[in-house]
């Protein structure tokens, strides 16, 4: 069965696709009522964000867009140091997509979802005409997120000098499971999309000092340490050594003259955190899932001189010195 126009009419079409798919798998006792709003439980302090997917292919190697959509939205809520809650669901969907496919992706979503620990509480759908081409859809989520009482909001203002930076794991992955698939090109690199939220809670419950987090996905690992730079005025010391990629993305990054630095993830984070509490960290963050492969990658430095000559410093295997400026270049579109 395909998506007709007659799904975004809002009559018998319409309640049959929320019933038989979104209804089916987003199940639980909010959403359930189905009301224009949803109404819960509050907290004295949130953190809201929202963001829209339109990832090509909708299905790729490690993943799919229902399941980036959950990941994308519960690590930018974790990146201000809140507990993600509850996410809100919308799809415009293009005629002539097929029912399996959506069942498919919606049901990843839900699963994403209870891995993360997250209620899909409201949502919407829309039909819209197909222009040509493989029919497909388009998530928008927003979410909501309870920060701690007394806690430190984390940001990229925040970092010290002698902090140690930390990045959770292989740089590059799901960018190159996009760009490979697109390409044609077989690869045994699959996408990183991953709810961050185990080791991030054990980072805030055991008090350790974590000044700024960010997720690393479009403009890579690069682009969020400048911003860290700028906003912070201080220098990035990284040391090439350290950073962790995979094999199998380097040769891919080999053949095409790719940069693991711009390529973009979507379950990695880099955070600064205080260097007495980097060791402990790292270790947190090591036996969490998803975090094997974490590294120190790097120190800041912050004085009188920084404040005006500020930049991220690549020290090189061979004993140089690489500034690792903004990504130049629109880099590769729709990777989420």
């Amino acid at each position: 069965m395909k998506i007709t126009m007659a799904h975004g009419s809002g009559g018998e079409s319409t309640s049959q696709l929320i019933h038989e798919v979104f209804s089916k798998h987003f199940h639980n006792e909010i959403l359930d009522k189905l009301e224009d709003s949803a109404v819960v439980e509050g907290s004295r302090k949130l953190a809201v964000t929202t963001d829209s997917f339109v990832v090509t292919p909708i299905i790729f190697p490690g993943g799919d867009i229902g399941r980036l959509s959950v990941c994308g939205t519960v690590n930018d809520l974790l990146m201000s140091g809140a507990t993600p809650m509850y996410l809100t669901c919308g799809c415009i969907l293009e005629e002539g997509l097929d029912m399996e496919i959506l069942d498919k992706i919606i049901a990843s979503m839900a699963e994403t979802a209870n891995e993360a620990g997250v209620k899909i509480i409201t949502g919407d759908t829309k039909v819209i005409e197909n222009k040509g081409g493989e029919p497909g859809l388009i998530i928008n989520t927003s979410g909501v997120g309870f920060i701690r009482d007394n806690l430190q909001v984390p940001g990229p203002f925040n970092l010290r000098n002698g902090d140690k930076i930390i990045v959770s794991g292989n740089l590059g992955d799901h960018h190159a499971a996009i760009l490979s698939t697109r390409m044609g090109i077989q690869t045994n690199v699959v996408s990183d999309a991953a709810p961050l939220k185990e080791m991030v809670i054990k980072l805030l419950d055991n008090n350790i000092q974590v000044h700024a987090m960010r997720d690393v996905t479009r403009g890579g690992l690069g682009t969020v340490l400048n911003e860290f730079c700028d906003s912070s005025k201080c220098t990035i010391n990284l040391y090439e050594e350290k950073l962790p990629v995979q094999a199998a993305v380097k040769d891919f990054c080999g053949i095409l003259g790719l940069d693991p630095m711009y390529m973009g993830n979507e379950g990695k984070m880099v955070l600064s955190v205080a260097a007495e509490d980097a060791e402990k960290a790292l270790l947190l963050i090591r036996e969490s899932k998803y975090g094997e492969n974490a590294e120190i990658i790097g120190d800041v430095t912050q004085s009188e001189e920084t404040i005006n000559d500020h930049n991220v410093v690549l020290n090189t295997k061979i004993g140089g010195k690489r500034i690792i400026g903004l990504m130049y270049g629109e880099g590769l579109p729709r990777i989420c």
